[in-house]
């Protein structure tokens, strides 16, 4: 079967549904095995990892795990325990982050931190990363155990890189790539790749779908720190201008830092460094990044990165699976519109 060649913008209104639809049925038993493992009897545990988990995100790592796995016409059943794994690794992620950044509201509910306090959401982020090794140990594969290790170990890398970055506003675009590609693309990448090994499929197809995954989470990232700019949180499930606030030195910030005039700069080395964080700054941040074309530009990166994703889909036969994760990339993208 001739391979479907797809180009980002090729659809005008771009939609996560395909995949939705795509996996559907195995995601019913996705959850089915996260309500199961985030029970204890010790009653906090399920009551403030459900608060999360139940928020109203689109689970959308383990849908890669799963649409992969349609990709490859695989048949069997260990894809779903292993997408359960990912998304019990991301949650943890989300709580140990919302503690670290001070974050009130997440998909438009007050952050488990807020409502628990700080020492609640970390301990049980740590019981929903060992639930995840144990769903890892029972799959029984050292290679998948060995590439959601990896994963969960570039990640917490990425978190500390960040960390250590913030509120420097002389952080270069490379260390800012270092940075996303480890907190938000090696999951995506790891989340597509576990399809291939538990599908028993040559490394070619590992690597395949290990870059589309990458690539699309340094894109699916890249949007999401232009819209921390935007003028409404409705699209990014978070306070408006969280990053700002943060002193996060995001991708839109170094470019307008680079662009600027000398009181430019002046004034994302007090933004940066939390001396100006008023609604007003904010507004003013906005204009730099639009007359710097810094947002723009971020975009067009992130449109670079989600074509790369779609190119590495380019080996595999037209399927409706193939269309759905495509389609994924393009969704992607443009929330930033």
């Amino acid at each position: 079967m001739t391979a479907t060649v797809h180009h980002l913008g090729n659809r005008p209104e771009p939609s996560l549904d395909p995949m939705i639809r795509l996996v559907a049925a195995d995601l019913n038993q996705v959850n089915a095995v996260i309500l199961e493992r985030m029970q204890s009897e010790v009653a906090l545990i399920p009551e403030l990892a459900g608060h999360l988990i139940a928020g109203g995100g689109k689970r959308m790592r383990p849908m890669l795990t799963l649409a992969s796995s349609r990709l490859l016409d695989y048949q069997g059943t260990r894809q779903f325990k292993l997408a359960a794994a990912v998304e019990f690794i991301h949650t943890a992620t989300l709580l140990h982050d919302d503690v670290v950044d001070g974050s009130g509201l997440r998909r438009g509910k007050r952050t488990a931190n807020i409502i628990w306090g700080n020492p609640a959401s970390v301990l049980v982020g740590d019981f929903l990363f060992s639930r995840s090794f144990e769903l890892m140990v029972e799959d029984g594969s050292l290679k998948v155990l060995k590439i959601l290790s990896h994963a969960s170990n570039i990640i917490a890398e990425g978190e500390v890189n960040q960390l250590s970055a913030q509120r420097q506003v002389e952080t270069g675009e490379d260390r800012y790539l270092d940075i996303i590609s480890a907190k938000t693309a090696a999951l995506f990448a790891a989340a597509c790749k576990i399809s291939a090994v538990v599908a028993e499929r040559d490394e070619e197809t590992e690597w395949a779908l290990e870059s589309y995954g990458r690539n699309l989470g340094i894109a699916f990232q890249l949007v999401d720190d232009a819209i921390d700019y935007a003028e409404t949180s409705e699209t990014m499930g978070k306070d408006q201008g969280d990053d700002f606030r943060d002193g996060k030195v995001t991708l839109p910030v170094i470019l307008a830092y680079a662009r600027g005039s000398e009181t430019d700069r002046a004034f994302w080395r007090a933004a940066m460094s939390g001396e100006r964080q008023s609604d007003e700054d904010l507004a003013h941040a906005r204009r730099l990044l639009t007359s710097t074309e810094a947002l723009h530009d971020t975009i067009e990166r992130a449109r670079h990165y989600g074509q790369k994703a779609i190119d590495a889909l380019g080996p595999f036969p037209a399927s409706r699976a193939k269309a759905a994760m495509a389609e994924a990339v393009e969704f992607a993208v443009a929330r930033a519109y």
